[in-house]
């Protein structure tokens, strides 16, 4: 592919993903066929109510839930939410007020934590280190006897690195203490088992693995009482009020099962293409990779370029057809550096030049090139226009990387 044969590249799943015909599929018949309230006593309601709780059934069995333990929502953030502040509700009515979480987490958790700390509990926000994995032992060292939640995302959203979920489990498990995982960006990706894993609360949302937006998933393990967020009738048996949303919920339930069924072959696809792509930025002077070069998500590379700023990036790489992130697309419009890429280590003017590339399952080997082409030639684009850059080449001041 050259620069005059390029196309569209859509390389930013981990901020959605196109719709899966699958996915639409199951949606149409709840549009206008079956479209009436599952609350509701009639035929036509009870059908809906029926295609509700089959989807439920669908939800569980991918996870190796009960369907009794899932409930549907808006998306990962309520999930997160109620998760969260259900767990906290328990912890206080025992006597225990303190809460472990990380410093990269994603932003519906972080904000949440920062609110209950107002409310009188106490949070410890645990390093990544610069790899950005949690060390399981560093779980165990920070619970205390007071510790009511150990809430760790399972793949980040941003570098998109693999946490050691199930040893997590299994500690929080040994001590007592109910453990929530954000499974944003990992459901559908990599191999989730809620009772293997030892989670007791876990987040999901349906447009990470071409689902329809505006609908997630709460797990909640059966024993785990949960706080409203949203009161009003008895729907999600009496802990979401608001009429459910049937089509949105089928599509998710098909597209997750559908995801599911295709995470060996995707991830057979998705990471030779990812470490090629890895491999052709690592050529680029001055840069460095985020987060561990394997144990990350098949689909996700993250890259810091000294020298520039990501917005002129994004704006330069979207005018060569390629559409691309700086980081998490909920703190799109923020100037602020990426905290996640703070907490593995990065100096602040480092962070501001990041680029996360985001693969699908249709990406394919000549896109991959073209990207590798076109990052290579906006950087350099970038850093020949660049003051701080010739600073850097003139030795005013020092490189964070090596050449």
């Amino acid at each position: 592919m050259t620069e005059n044969e390029k196309k569209y590249i859509y390389a930013d799943n981990a901020a959605t993903t196109r719709m899966s015909q699958t996915a639409i599929d199951a949606m149409l018949p709840y549009m206008s066929e079956i479209f009436g309230n599952p609350s509701s006593l009639y035929t036509i309601g009870q059908k809906a109510k029926e295609a509700l709780e089959e989807a439920r059934e669908i939800v569980a069995a991918q996870l190796n839930a009960s369907p009794k333990e899932i409930f549907f929502t808006s998306g990962g953030s309520e999930a997160d939410n109620q998760a969260i502040r259900s767990a906290a509700i328990i912890g206080s009515k025992k006597g225990k007020k303190h809460i472990i979480s990380t410093k990269f987490e994603h932003h519906a958790v972080l904000h949440t934590l920062a609110k209950l700390e107002k409310e009188g509990y106490e949070v410890t926000l645990l390093d990544v280190g610069s790899k950005g994995i949690v060390d399981p032992e560093a779980v165990r060292n920070a619970i205390r006897e007071d510790t009511a939640l150990v809430t760790i995302m399972y793949a980040n959203n941003e570098i998109g690195t693999i946490q050691p979920i199930p040893q997590i489990g299994k500690i929080c498990r040994e001590k007592g203490v109910i453990f929530h995982t954000d499974a944003v960006q990992a459901a559908g990706h990599l191999h989730i088992d809620v009772k293997e894993q030892n989670i007791d609360m876990l987040s999901i949302s349906a447009h990470k693995f071409h689902g329809p937006k505006g609908c997630g998933i709460l797990f909640s393990k059966t024993g785990i009482p949960l706080s409203n967020l949203i009161e009003g009738g008895a729907q999600e048996r009496g802990k979401r009020g608001g009429t459910e949303n049937i089509p949105g919920i089928r599509g998710m339930a098909a597209a997750l099962k559908e995801a599911c069924e295709n995470i060996d072959k995707n991830a057979a696809h998705l990471i030779p293409l990812r470490d090629k792509l890895i491999a052709g930025l690592d050529e680029i002077p001055y840069s460095e990779l985020n987060g561990d070069r394997t144990n990350r998500l098949p689909s996700n590379v993250n890259f810091c370029f000294e020298g520039i700023e990501g917005e002129s990036l994004l704006l330069l790489l979207d005018d060569k057809g390629i559409s691309a992130s700086s980081g998490s697309a909920c703190t799109s419009g923020s100037l602020d550096p990426s905290h996640v890429l703070l907490a593995i280590g990065r100096p602040h003017e480092v962070a501001h030049g990041s680029l996360r590339l985001s693969l699908g399952e249709d990406t394919t080997e000549e896109e991959v090139d073209y990207m590798i082409r076109a990052v290579k030639d906006v950087v350099t684009y970038l850093r020949n226009m660049s003051p701080f850059w010739r600073d850097l080449t003139e030795g005013k001041r020092p490189h964070v990387f090596a050449e």
